[in-house]
């Protein structure tokens, strides 16, 4: 099922998807906060919660110290677009920024249940996209550096390259056992496929897109059903069903995903559709193009 938002953003905290509803049991809410330059949003809440910087610049304040992999002294924390500072309360203050959703990969923060947290916009306007569901277990607040990320360029080499793409993992059940959630992005390139091959899971899974330029579309499968992406559109998967999408052709097509665990059952990979896991095998026979000789 495809929920449209045709308009922008609402300023503030707008919730894009219910845990629950008529439409779908998704097990997780998911949400956009945007912040106009200057303006601050203050929360706290029950559930675990994953902050995906989208767009701008932003200075986050967290009443819990704040865990992080990378370079830096004590009490503090530096590279290209983030800077930490552990503040004498007890409390970490984060500045962050990020100018591209293709080009740069993300930072994340990830905050278990009952931690307050303060964002203020030091841009025109700052973007989270935030992810949340129901965990009792208590863990340490984690930021996700962009260095961090997990990149990998799937199916390059083979399909002629039209499946190739950059699949951004933020964290998994490998990485984050704690936490209830798998979190990532993938940028689709124009023309190309992603998910692919199909391939299906029990957990639900949500995703949001973005197209470059903004008047672009793409398509879905959702098991049989054809669905026409555009931009901010938010899919809902569940169902056991595949899932394949393609971006048209000239339009690149960025989108957020995130699983949900089921309780017993945690996500760990997905199950390909056994008729189609051929065509990425090598060697596949494909066939191509051959030009008349004259």
């Amino acid at each position: 099922m495809v929920l449209r938002h045709s308009d922008d953003y609402v300023e503030g905290y707008e919730l894009l998807v219910l845990r629950k509803s008529e439409k779908a049991d998704m097990l997780m809410d998911f949400a956009s906060l945007s912040l106009k330059k200057g303006e601050s949003w203050h929360s706290s809440s029950k559930d675990e919660r994953a902050f995906l910087l989208a767009e701008g610049s932003a200075e986050i304040i967290v009443g819990k110290k704040v865990d992080w992999i990378g370079p830096g002294i004590e009490g503090f924390a530096k590279n290209d677009s983030v800077t930490i500072d552990l503040l004498p309360g007890g409390e970490t203050k984060i500045r962050a920024s990020r100018t591209s959703l293709l080009d740069e990969n993300p930072t994340v923060l990830h905050l278990p249940k009952e931690t307050k947290i303060a964002i203020k916009a030091l841009s025109e306007r700052a973007l989270f996209y935030v992810s949340s569901t129901d965990n009792d277990m208590d863990f340490s607040p984690r930021l996700y550096l962009p260095y961090e990320c997990r990149v990998e360029y799937r199916n390059e080499g083979t399909m002629q390259g039209t499946a190739t793409r950059i699949v951004r993992t933020v964290f998994d059940k490998q990485t984050a056992p704690w936490s209830n959630l798998v979190l990532g992005e993938d940028v689709n390139l124009p023309g190309r496929w992603s998910s692919y091959p199909p391939h299906h899971h029990p957990q639900p899974e949500i995703y949001h897109y973005r197209f470059f330029p903004a008047q672009g579309y793409g398509m879905t499968a959702l098991g049989t059903e054809a669905y026409q992406l555009h931009n901010r559109d938010t899919l809902l998967i569940t169902g056991n069903k595949d899932h394949p999408q393609v971006a048209a052709p000239g339009y690149a097509m960025w989108y957020l995903w995130v699983i949900r665990h089921l309780d017993g059952n945690p996500y760990i990979s997905p199950e390909f559709t056994p008729e189609h896991m051929w065509v990425d095998q090598p060697g596949a026979q494909i066939w191509e193009m051959k030009k008349p000789s004259h």
